[in-house]
């Protein structure tokens, strides 16, 4: 099959949109960001791709805490106007109900199905962003979303993100079961 080249982009899919949060300027502060990934099993940790102009950013570079709040698919405006508007400009600290865990300056949401509060461990400047590398401290779970003690991302109906063509997706179908379907494969 023909290959086109691109250019080069984030063309890794599906991005989880979250809402990061931080205190600045000691409220609570929201932006929405979709490059978050998972950077460690063990300790767990999260990798975000954030421009260090954001206030949420200033935050976390102060005080060394923040949350990572995912959103469900049915709270999708409200998280895209977070990432509409700045914290600069707009005081988005009533924007949620917020709440803290074990961490007293990373602020959770509390209308989330799933959100975590994290350590800041290292911060590397790449590009224009700035990659925060962060240690998942404590996990908050409606139990709602769990079966058998375990998140069901079914239940989640968590908010997904591609690029370039910006656009919100929902969780679809499972394609099979990780570690499993393989098993019985044989190389030709």
């Amino acid at each position: 099959m023909a290959k086109q080249i691109l250019k080069p982009g984030p063309y890794v899919v599906p991005m989880p949109i979250v809402l990061v949060g931080a205190l600045a300027d000691g409220k609570p502060n929201f932006m929405t960001a979709a490059f978050c990934g998972i950077a460690s099993f063990q300790p767990p940790a999260v990798a975000l791709g954030l421009s260090p102009s954001h206030l949420t950013c200033r935050g976390i570079e102060e005080h060394g805490q923040l949350s990572v709040n995912v959103p469900s698919e049915d709270q999708a405006v409200v998280t895209d106007w977070c990432g509409l508007v700045s914290g600069k400009d707009v005081d988005k600290s009533g924007v949620f109900e917020t709440y803290t865990g074990a961490l007293e300056k990373a602020p959770l949401v509390a209308g989330v199905p799933l959100a975590f509060g994290c350590r800041l461990l290292q911060t590397v400047p790449v590009g224009v962003d700035h990659l925060y590398v962060a240690e998942i401290v404590d996990v908050h779970a409606d139990e709602a979303v769990l079966d058998r003690g375990e998140v069901d991302w079914a239940k989640v109906r968590p908010l997904l993100f591609t690029f370039p063509q910006p656009t919100y997706w929902r969780l679809g179908e499972p394609a099979g079961r990780a570690w499993s379907i393989g098993k019985g494969f044989r190389k030709a």
